[in-house]
């Protein structure tokens, strides 16, 4: 597929979410509560507002946990910040394979994107080769979404969002 990054001339102005917001968002997801569409959707619009802003090398200092591969594995995620501390305690570059193979990839994509939107200079979000429409629609996530969701409207924005990784 060739790269396209989109553009933010479509993008709606006013999707600023709000720390509080943020938060709340975090610690519902991380007592296994989802998000409804409507946020995932402002979610995804202010994650490519972010990274829309961000250079194409990062620097993150010292101390930083790297992570790899979670691939819809929510419960493993959630294990890990409870032994490396959460964000923004502790640095992260995540470096993609974020969804696909298991049974929680919605979760994953959704926690990691709002702890990027949370505490950019914190966090670093890599695109994996998992992020792409083919592979999801191979291994996964595409369906996922749409038993979660009962339509294609997140997958769509999550997508639009590992384009800019």
């Amino acid at each position: 597929e060739p790269f396209q990054r989109p553009t933010m001339a479509s993008h709606d102005s006013n999707s600023i979410l709000s720390h509080p917001e943020l938060d709340s968002m975090i610690t519902r997801l991380k007592k296994r509560e989802g998000l409804t569409e409507k946020e995932v959707q402002s979610l995804c619009t202010r994650a490519k507002e972010v990274l829309s802003e961000e250079q194409n090398m990062h620097c993150m200092p010292a101390p930083v946990t790297i992570v790899g591969d979670i691939h819809g594995q929510f419960y493993d995620l959630l294990e890990l910040f409870r032994i490396a501390g959460d964000a923004p305690n502790t640095n992260f570059v995540f470096l993609g394979d974020y969804v696909d193979r298991g049974h929680y990839s919605v979760e994953c994509a959704t926690l990691v994107v709002l702890l990027k939107v949370r505490f950019p200079s914190r966090v670093c979000l890599l695109r994996g080769n998992h992020e792409s429409r083919q592979i999801t629609q191979v291994y996964g996530f595409y369906d996922e979404c749409l038993r979660k969701y009962g339509s294609a409207t997140v997958w769509l924005e999550f997508l639009s969002v590992f384009y800019y990784l």
